[in-house]
Parts: C-alpha cells; structure tokens; sequence
C-alpha cells in the first residue's frame, strides 16, 4: 500500500493561480474523496497527481519519492475517467487486456489478470460483447477492470458515476467501496456530489477555489464542519442558516435571539465574536421538530408558515418560511400530516445547534 503527501503544491495557468499551496496526506490504503463545488479545483488537483498536468510550485512525494517530473506511465498509477472512453471495435476482453498487450506482458499473464478483474467487477459472461451491447453500468464496470488489470498502487476515480442514473449510481457506489475494501489499495476519488463523498469516503478533503477548507471523516465534517462552507456542503439536505439578533455569553454557553426567539446553546462563550460582529445559527434539518400539544417542551425556535411538504414514505421533508423571511427544511421520520399554509411551531435541539462568526467560522470547532 502506498502513501501520497502533497507539499505546498500550486497550479498556475500563466499569471493565473487555480491551485493555492496545497498541503494534504493520503494513508496507505486509504480512501479519500476530493468534494467540492464546480471550479474548486478538485479535478485539476487529480490530474497533477496523476501527472496529466504539471505541477507549478511544490512537490508530490508517493512513498518518499518525489514524483513532479515522473512521466505518467511510470507513477504506478490508474485512472477512472468520467466518460468510459472504451475501444468500440474490441470486445471487452480485448478492452481489459489491450494495455497488457502494449506493454508486451507474457499471454498467460495477461489472460489470469483479465479473468481476474473480470470476476472481481462480475463480468465474465460479458467478456466477449462490445461495449455497444453493454448497458452504462456495464461499461463503467469494464472502465474500472481497465485500471484493476494494470495493478497499480494508486486508483484515481475522475467523477466516474456521472453518466449513470440514480439507480446505478447507488448500486456502483456499493461495488466501488467493495473493490476498495477486497483490494486494499490506496483510492482517491472526485466528485461533486457530498452524498458519494459521505457514504464511500474514509477521508473527505473539501474544496473551495483551489483551496482546502477542511479534511477529516465523513461523520467528523457532518458533526464538526470547520466554517460555514463546509456545514452546508456536507449534508442533504443541507444545513439551516439563520441570522442571530443578540448573542451573550452565559455560564452553560450562549444565549441567542433568532427569528424573535431566546435560545441557549451550549457552546462556549470564549469562542464569542466581538460585540456587534455579525453571527449565523447553523441547524440540520433533522435537529428541528414541530412542538405539538401532546409532545415536551423543548426550546421554542420560532413559528413558520409551512410551503412545501415532500412525503418520501420513510420520512417527511417540510420547507417553510420564518416570519423574518428566512426559509427553513425540516426533516421527519415517519409520515407527517402537515400541509401547506400551516402555522406550526418549531422546536430544537440546542445540544446539535452550530454558531458562525462574521467570518464564516465555527465557534464550535
């Protein structure tokens, strides 16, 4: 298994900078995902560790060896991309085998590694079709065996979910997490979707404008998002902001007025801006409920006019409008009988509230 440390690694395209002095650690055998929106840098950075793109200023070190002029053939390393990019004159057997072939590896060997991969991804009775014949999870199977039969000590995955729909973007998701787990070897993986990111990651590395916001595990980022950025990339649906009127320290923590509401949230009050500096509540939708005759008490957030209600069967999701103006999503178990137009009363829990200074960071952090 192998390591992969960037050092103040930079891109620049002429005058233009895209990547900001990157510093980051990939364990051996790890699994890290780059998450980030459009534009952040995400793809770029993959493509340098690949060697597909130079490398500005800094360096790539894999293993302890520096690798920023290593062409890419000889870094050890496979690549994924997006679009399958698949001989459409050769079968799949041919497709898996070609790069073994060109690299003039013995036919023997050659034929144990296609059938291996091939029953690692299950496609052995596809091997003789052509990829015309093959439906877009099959060929994306085929495009991941193509990286499997080189044996490469990195796996780099370009958004390669992207062209399927829903339904095999799950079901490869499952398959690409299982190859990790049987293969053990080091992955990185992009994508713009936080959903992929949190269910295959074991390392999230958040990304904004060719600079890294915050690295840690997927329930890490989720409980602990370093700023507010990262609290509303990382979650579907996505956190709850809301502008804070007053905010005091107090011995258990902060008491805060929002949306007309006094609110105690156990936070320390060391991490509390300066006085008059603006300040935002963070809450996720399943940490807010509606406050019913019959349930406890619990600290009242405020009342809102419901707009929207999204029965998903196993849950409720419920948009509705503060009277500030301000929007809120809750999130349900179960079946809710709330419609639209209804005046209902918001509870939450403060324990799960987040709070951000004016510069967008957490004070729970």
């Amino acid at each position: 298994m192998t390591d992969i440390v960037l050092e103040k690694v930079v891109k620049r395209y002429g005058s233009l900078e895209v990547i900001h002095g990157i510093d980051l650690r990939i364990e051996p055998g790890e699994f890290a995902v780059f998450v980030g929106p459009s534009g952040c840098g995400k793809s770029t950075l993959l493509r340098m560790i690949a060697g597909l793109e130079s490398i500005s200023g800094g360096s790539l070190m894999v293993d302890g060896e520096r690798l920023n002029d290593v062409p890419p053939a000889q870094r050890g390393m496979a690549m994924v991309f997006q679009s399958y990019a698949l001989y459409p004159h050769m079968n799949v057997y041919k497709n898996l085998a070609f790069s073994l072939e060109t690299a003039r590896l013995p036919r023997a060997e050659i034929d144990a590694r296609v059938r291996k991969a091939a029953a690692i991804l299950q496609i052995e009775p596809l091997l003789t079709r052509k990829p015309k014949q093959l439906s877009g999870g099959q060929r994306q199977r085929v495009a991941i065996g193509r990286a499997i039969v080189r044996d490469p000590r990195i796996f780099l995955f370009d958004e390669p979910l992207s062209n399927l729909d829903a339904e095999l973007r799950v079901q490869m998701r499952v398959e690409i997490a299982k190859l990790h787990r049987e293969l053990g070897a080091t992955m990185i993986y992009v994508t713009h979707d936080q959903v992929e990111a949190m269910t295959m990651a074991d390392k999230i590395v958040v990304l904004r404008a060719g600079r890294i916001e915050q690295v840690g595990t997927p329930l890490d980022l989720y409980n602990h998002p370093a700023n507010q950025f990262v609290a509303g990339f990382i979650g579907s649906p996505k956190m709850n902001f809301l502008t804070v009127d007053r905010a005091l320290p107090t011995k258990s923590g902060i008491n805060i007025s929002v949306a007309g509401s006094d609110l105690d949230v156990p936070i320390k009050p060391h991490g509390l801006s300066s006085a008059g500096g603006r300040m935002v509540l963070g809450v996720r939708p399943e940490h807010v409920t509606i406050r019913h005759d019959d349930s406890r008490p619990g600290p009242l957030l405020g009342r809102a006019r419901v707009q929207l209600v999204e029965q998903l069967g196993g849950t409720t999701l419920i948009y509705s409008a503060l009277p500030t103006g301000e929007t809120l999503t809750m999130e349900l178990d179960g079946q809710s009988r709330v419609h639209p137009d209804e005046i209902i009363e918001l509870t939450v829990a403060p324990e799960a509230c987040h709070l951000f200074d004016d510069s967008g960071r957490s004070l729970r952090m």
